[in-house]
């Protein structure tokens, strides 16, 4: 969704989506991630495009004619009435900032890199992509991951992996370590430091 509806969505005032799609790709009671933070989506129904009433229209924020436009543009599929159930808290922002961790909780967190770095063709990377994240925050993706003689698109997909643990935060431009990140990266330190590449 276009951060303009994500923002009206927050304020209240769109509480409807309508879609056209071969096969759903939200569920009712499910959510929805977003830039604003999860959304939840209360329900997903058939509907007919002519059943579409102006204040079906008004509620998804649009005028009755464009959205019908927006609808009638792709032809393969269903119409389908999204009833929006409002915002959650994303639990990855959660958990960034929690940056008191139990032993327990560092040695999930290690068992956790541990297994992202075995099932890498790669090999070991989890601890370096921390340790260079943190010493050169708000840097481009592209820089980065030519230091590494990473292809961009993979050295993005793994730093989100990283998002998941909580341990990133993403901007534009780069990353920065999130507090859970710094108190990880602590830990690890002198392992760390002896393996970061030169930019």
């Amino acid at each position: 969704m276009r951060k303009e509806m994500l923002d009206r969505i927050v304020a209240g005032e769109v509480d409807l989506a309508f879609r056209r799609w071969v096969r759903p790709t939200v569920k009712a009671g499910g959510t929805l991630r977003t830039q604003a933070g999860m959304l939840r989506i209360d329900s997903v129904t058939p509907v007919d495009l002519g059943e579409i009433t102006e204040e079906d229209a008004q509620r998804a924020g649009l005028e009755l004619e464009e959205l019908r436009a927006f609808l009638q543009a792709k032809q393969q599929g269903e119409v389908y009435r999204v009833v929006l159930g409002g915002f959650m808290t994303d639990p990855r922002v959660v958990l960034r900032e929690s940056k008191v961790l139990s032993d327990e909780e560092f040695a999930a967190v290690v068992a956790r890199l541990d297994r992202l770095d075995q099932l890498s063709r790669r090999g070991s990377w989890t601890r370096v992509f921390l340790g260079l994240i943190d010493q050169n925050p708000n840097v481009r993706a592209q820089d980065l991951a030519d230091g590494l003689g990473w292809e961009k698109m993979d050295f993005k997909n793994n730093v989100a992996k990283l998002k998941t643990l909580g341990l990133t935060i993403s901007h534009s431009p780069g990353y920065e370590l999130s507090p859970r990140g710094h108190e990880v990266l602590r830990r690890l330190d002198g392992w760390v430091r002896r393996s970061l590449p030169r930019l």
